[in-house]
């Protein structure tokens, strides 16, 4: 029987709304180290997007080689599996790998192959127990185009194929090594039925494709270790399963549960359990229910009876939700300029919806930065302004096997 944590989407160099996140980061991940512990955790698995950029902060790599080296320090025979996601950098995450395979930590990026066969090596990890292997780990990141084998041109959706062809390559190489022993399968996609949040989570397969179905995962996995979603799910009833984020990465994230899944292994079918992780700095709705006056703000924060000493990375965040009755066109501002005098972040500020959803959109839309667009949704507006339609998957195709290879 062996004990496996499953986490993911820590999103580590995460701002939200110009606020670091590295405090919450690192009491979250510090909390993380107490439940290896206090469980007698065997194996760590991070389901992709370690960080929230392809291009990390040193301040973000050094949070997170930190976590690594205690946790090591904290389980020396415990296993660490690190996948690439859609945020991260394959070849960059995978970079430092002679120096933390030293310390028990293997990084998995974009699919390795030899002559075309998967390197099965690379991909599929032993766990120990009392010295001897007790479990394997195939460990699959986010599908690249280049991770994907050929598209083909047949009935139905040819990214959807060319997902569960991966990993039934991976299956076939892993099958003569795992010697009957359970077996931990990861991914980092989107599975049909999984809830998003809003806001937060990028459309991220290839060909504009969205979501695959939970068949796409070989049977013969115990379970599929998933990354993407923020909120922890099970996909199905079965063993396909989100452990969520550590932490609320959006405002539409403030109701979920945040925290990581403890997988037993060995013992019957896998055994799931779900261990909240406290929230680093509160993440409150103003007001709790319903909608609310702007006039009305500023009673609202002065009953939230703040230490107004708090130091700016313990304020909590908050979210707005007003009425639309008198608001003016810069109500946005007004929210600001009320809750300067209060110890607290706003990230968010939302209208009750209007009579017209299509101006309602408009109104809502946030004001995003250009670092913050995923290439593929500029090379789409791109495209259909100068051919005048929509790509098809085979320019989608040609898009993301040039992105990868710029991504390493």
């Amino acid at each position: 029987m062996i004990r496996v944590l499953h986490t993911g989407d820590w999103h580590i160099g995460q701002s939200l709304r110009g606020y670091s996140r590295a405090h919450e980061h690192a009491r979250a991940l510090a909390h993380l180290e107490a439940i290896v512990v206090g469980h007698e955790v065997d194996a760590l698995v991070v389901a992709g997007d370690v960080y929230d950029s392809q291009n990390p902060s040193g301040e973000a790599q050094a949070l997170l080689y930190d976590v690594l080296v205690r946790l090591h320090r904290a389980r020396p025979a415990m296993t660490i599996v690190l996948t690439a996601g859609n945020h991260d950098a394959a070849g960059r995450l995978e970079a430092p790998s002679p120096i933390l395979e030293a310390i028990g930590v293997r990084v998995i990026g974009n699919v390795r192959r030899r002559d075309g066969a998967v390197s099965i090596e690379r991909h599929l990890v032993p766990v120990l127990r009392n010295g001897d292997v007790a479990a394997q780990i195939l460990a699959v990141s986010y599908p690249t185009a280049a991770c994907l084998p050929p598209l083909r041109r047949e009935e139905g959706s040819p990214i959807v194929r060319a997902v569960r062809a991966l990993y039934a390559q991976v299956m076939e190489a892993a099958t003569p090594h795992l010697c009957g022993l359970p077996l931990l399968l990861t991914g980092h996609l989107h599975v049909a039925g999984g809830t998003e949040s809003e806001g937060a989570e990028r459309r991220i397969l290839v060909g504009g494709e969205h979501a695959v179905p939970p068949d796409v995962f070989p049977a013969e996995a115990d379970y599929v270790a998933l990354g993407h979603l923020h909120k922890a799910q099970t996909i199905g009833g079965g063993m396909v399963r989100y452990s969520g984020s550590l932490i609320p990465l959006s405002a539409t994230e403030q109701p979920y549960i945040h925290g990581v899944s403890l997988v037993t292994l060995g013992d019957g079918p896998a055994r799931v359990e779900h261990i909240p992780i406290p929230r680093p700095v509160p993440f409150l709705r103003l007001p709790a229910r319903g909608d609310m006056r702007l006039s009305d703000l500023a009673d609202h924060l002065k009953a939230l009876d703040l230490d107004p000493a708090l130091p700016m990375e313990e304020r909590p965040y908050i979210q707005v939700r007003l009425a639309r009755e008198g608001l003016g066109p810069g109500h946005r501002a007004e929210v600001d300029r009320i809750a300067d005098g209060f110890p607290v972040r706003i990230v968010d500020t939302r209208v009750a919806p209007a009579a017209d959803p299509v101006a309602e959109a408009v109104e809502a839309a946030p004001l995003v930065r250009l670092s913050e667009r995923d290439p593929e949704d500029l090379f789409r507006l791109a495209f259909a302004r100068v051919r005048g339609a929509p790509p098809e998957p085979a320019h989608l195709e040609v898009f993301h096997r040039v992105r990868a290879e710029a991504e390493g």
